[in-house]
């Protein structure tokens, strides 16, 4: 069995290690500001799910730089929506990061309900500078599941969303949460499966986490749901990854949040312990024969 990683697909395109820098441009989602909504998706940290992003390229550089050697980087706008406000400024620092030479691709967060004509336009645009990753949180195919942690949009609309970047050679990224309230390992698969069937070019499969702040905060203090076992979640891996198609390229396969903010589940907070038995298990089982997880 094969899983096609997201370091495979960077020295297969680029030929070297290519790091992703975790940038911050929007400031707010419509979510948030009562345009639909006013608390935002339940699990959704104050930061917009940026916690780790920096405005600056050159600092977001330092920071990796102690990761390993590299000079080349995915520009990452992670926090919020990417593709809602002022979209004049946020397609300014878009440009600006596609013409430096060290950028590879501009990879851009958003939802798939904030991506109209002009929008689309302005990515086309972007698309002709160097390649562009839209970055969708799907989290579940489950509607009674999105509805209950507040996404805000049907899926019909993520479906669209999809279809409409592919027709403009953009590619989709496609966020899907494992562990939600009331969600069993079927509905796991079965919104991986969905995300695979509508196109997605990549996966990124995370762990949910409950952080301090957030409405998910609340109910599972309130002991209306419990988090996952770490031993649960690398079964769930273990299982979902011989599932997907071997040209998706999978982005991430765990997550860990910050953890001066972090509730549950505790053991996440070790992300290097999570990969080595997440590594272990997938070598045992057969599901890949190196190491090359994230």
């Amino acid at each position: 069995m094969y899983y096609y990683s997201l370091n495979q697909y960077f020295r297969k395109e680029y030929g070297e290690k290519i790091w992703k820098l975790a940038l911050s441009a929007a400031e707010t989602c419509p979510n948030r500001d009562g345009t639909i909504g006013t608390g935002g998706c339940t699990f959704c940290s104050l930061g917009g799910s940026g916690d780790f992003a920096d405005t600056d390229i050159d600092r977001a550089k330092e920071r990796v730089r102690r990761k390993g050697p590299g000079t080349r980087y995915v520009a990452y706008y992670q926090s919020y929506t990417g593709t809602y406000g002022n979209l004049d400024e946020l397609f300014r620092i878009y440009n600006d990061a596609a013409e430096r030479q060290d950028v590879a691709a501009v990879s851009i967060g958003t939802r798939p309900d904030c991506l109209g004509p002009d929008v689309l336009d302005r990515l086309s645009e972007l698309r002709q500078k160097k390649p562009v990753w839209v970055e969708l949180g799907l989290q579940t195919s489950r509607e009674d599941t999105a509805q209950r942690v507040h996404r805000g949009y049907p899926n019909e609309v993520y479906e669209q969303a999809v279809a409409t970047l592919r027709e403009r050679d953009i590619l989709p990224v496609t966020h899907v949460i494992l562990g939600l309230p009331g969600e069993t390992y079927d509905d796991m698969q079965a919104s991986v499966e969905y995300a695979c069937r509508c196109g997605t070019w990549g996966l990124k499969l995370q762990l949910l986490h409950v952080l301090t702040g957030t409405e998910l905060a609340r109910e599972y203090l309130a002991g209306e749901f419990r988090t996952l076992e770490q031993e649960e979640y690398i079964d769930i891996i273990c299982r979902l990854l011989p599932k997907i198609p071997e040209d998706v390229v999978i982005h991430r396969l765990t997550g860990d949040g910050p953890k001066n903010q972090l509730i549950a589940p505790l053991w996440s907070g070790n992300k290097r312990a999570v990969l080595n038995g997440m590594n272990r298990a997938l070598r045992e089982r057969g599901v890949v024969q190196g190491s090359d997880l994230k």
